[in-house]
């Protein structure tokens, strides 16, 4: 199965396949459900294992009727969100003009003073998805699998979540009118569960971590109860995976159709950094950018490693951990996308790094104090990691360098609760001076 697998990682970026769509769904260029591992296709559907040999689902598309130049001309003249990507996604052609919250087209910020702590020489970038509607990148996928709910018929949105994509669900319902019921560990960051809550939705807590809510939620779709029921991550996840393309995308467009030579991603379940890759090599093949070689880096915290771990021990296969970090939102213990990871860092020449939450804290504090940055601990973990690889000379700094920080600080203000008052001083210029302020 992993000599398959490597073989599959090649050549999936791109597939022009027969459309064995059902007819009446409406998703543009997307044209079967391929799986990653046999190649076994099926009609696009609400499933995401495959019945040959139970290897995950993805989006096979139709991209041979497109000409380079028309396309890109299409893509710049687009709206100022992921839909400028529309005709590379599984979505509508109309997708623009139905209630969405219209995520994407976030800064690449240029990092120079980052790059000088750091001595960066080749160009550090900061991609800050901080700025998406709710404040993380899960708004991009949550977009996705609710065009896709939408396609289906599905009436209620749902997910298993470490806390971002819960309030990203919770937006998106809301916007288009669906009911929402969310799943979490019951012990999230209360800002986290409060921004989750906020949408009028149902939010409840599981007593476990998130792979035992995910577990649940497997077993919620089988079951009558769960009829009429999208959940973005499992039975809509083909299609809510491809949300994550969209940060490739706007990374090279933004360096001006550019591949950047290094990328550092964090790792939960290890979806986006694959999803990355495809973007990437989507590009390349539709000529949109020049081929030339690129390494993706995976970042992780100690407390949760797994894909670290197997990493660096030369394993093929990610052995389950018990989560125990602060980095909540990549607290995934057994992710499903840490072997194709692998395979990606691996290939492209990168690697799988983690850090200590105090070096995550200290991280998140560099990017603050450097670029006026506040990251979530998951963006901790990515700068973090990024100076490790440094370090240890693992990571070129003489190349150009995209790191991405995935959500907003003030989702995870108790990893920094220490952080306060330089001082206190009476209203007066004497007691200015003498607390060594002048």
């Amino acid at each position: 199965m992993r000599k398959m697998r490597r073989k599959g990682l090649a050549s999936m970026a791109v597939q022009t396949v027969a459309s064995t769509s059902n007819p009446t769904v409406d998703l543009g260029p997307a044209a079967a459900l391929s799986c990653r591992e046999c190649g076994h296709q099926v009609p696009l559907g609400p499933v995401f294992a495959c019945e040959e040999c139970f290897g995950p689902l993805e989006i096979a598309y139709d991209f041979s009727a497109y000409d380079t130049e028309e396309l890109r001309k299409r893509i710049e003249a687009g709206p100022a969100n992921i839909w400028r990507y529309a005709p590379l996604l599984p979505v509508p052609a109309d997708v623009a003009d139905k209630p969405n919250i219209n995520p994407g087209w976030t800064k690449l910020v240029k990092a120079d003073n980052l790059a000088r702590e750091l001595g960066v020489t080749g160009g550090l970038y900061v991609k800050d998805d901080s700025g998406n509607p709710t404040h993380s990148f899960k708004d991009r996928v949550v977009a996705q699998a609710l065009e896709a709910a939408r396609a289906f018929g599905f009436t209620t949105l749902s997910c298993s979540s470490t806390g971002n994509l819960a309030g990203a669900v919770g937006a998106a319902a809301a916007r288009a009118g669906f009911r929402s019921c969310v799943f979490i560990p019951h012990d999230l960051e209360q800002g986290k569960v409060v921004m989750a809550a906020v949408y009028g939705g149902e939010l409840v807590g599981i007593q476990g971590n998130y792979d035992d809510v995910n577990r649940f939620c497997s077993e919620l779709i089988g079951d009558p109860a769960g009829e009429g029921w999208g959940f973005v991550n499992v039975n809509l996840r083909p299609y809510y995976a491809e949300g994550s393309k969209t940060l490739a995308y706007e990374i090279c467009e933004q360096l001006g159709w550019r591949l950047p030579d290094q990328i550092v991603v964090p790792i939960a379940s290890g979806s986006q950094l694959t999803k990355i890759d495809k973007g990437l090599q989507e590009l390349i093949k539709l000529g949109l950018v020049e081929d030339k070689p690129y390494k993706i880096f995976g970042a992780q915290a100690e407390g949760c490693s797994p894909v670290s771990t197997a990493f660096k021990a030369g394993h093929d296969v990610v052995r389950p951990q018990k989560p125990n970090t602060i980095a909540k939102s990549l607290a995934i213990g057994n992710p499903a996308d840490g072997p194709y990871v692998l395979d990606i860092a691996r290939r492209t020449g990168g690697a799988v790094e983690d850090v200590t939450d105090e070096q995550v804290v200290d991280a998140i504090k560099l990017l603050a104090r450097t670029e006026g940055i506040f990251a979530e601990t998951a963006g901790g973990v990515t700068v973090g990691v990024t100076k490790k690889l440094i370090e240890s000379g693992v990571l070129d700094p003489s190349l150009t360098t995209v790191v991405l920080n995935t959500g907003d600080g003030l989702k995870t203000l108790d990893a920094v609760a220490g952080t306060g008052l330089t001082a206190t001083i009476r209203p007066t210029l004497d007691s200015f001076r003498e607390a060594g302020l002048a």
